[in-house]
């Protein structure tokens, strides 16, 4: 037990710290957009048609709170909900192009972030690979358990 909570409270730690060192970058280049704004701008941009279904399940949130951002976003003119010809049950999601200049955004400042990081990555590939391996681990198991719960 020891082991569990001093990994949770490392991974805590880490994100933390994660947080913190791009919070001031992320507040200027980013400036007026909550930060679930910027998450699902960044899904839908990553996931080209996609709906409301698959951004809750990725997401973990309900379909009820999607649809309030959804709202939001295209009120804000950076997304569009469209219905694709073979199918007019579902609405999908696409990025504006002021949608796409904010994915940008984020992109490209996760990309210096991770640049930042590298170093220590390089440094210890093996271990990477083992954390890699548990995280996945842990992940599977935890999907399982959010299968439980629905």
């Amino acid at each position: 037990m020891d082991t569990q909570i001093q990994f949770l409270a490392e991974l805590n730690q880490l994100m933390d710290k994660l947080s913190f060192l791009s919070r001031d970058q992320l507040r200027v280049a980013l400036k007026g957009y909550k930060a679930a704004e910027v998450h699902t701008i960044e899904f839908i941009g990553q996931h080209p048609d996609t709906n409301a279904t698959t951004i809750a399940d990725a997401l973990y949130v309900t379909r009820g709170a999607v649809s309030k951002m959804t709202k939001r976003l295209i009120d804000r003119g950076l997304i569009t909900r469209y219905q694709k010809p073979d199918n007019q049950k579902e609405t999908y999601f696409q990025l504006t192009q002021q949608g796409q200049t904010i994915f940008a955004t984020h992109e490209r400042l996760t990309r210096q972030f991770m640049q930042r990081d590298m170093p220590v990555f390089d440094e210890n590939p093996q271990e990477v690979a083992a954390t890699l391996n548990f995280l996945h681990e842990y992940n599977q198991f935890l999907d399982q358990q959010v299968e439980q719960q629905k």
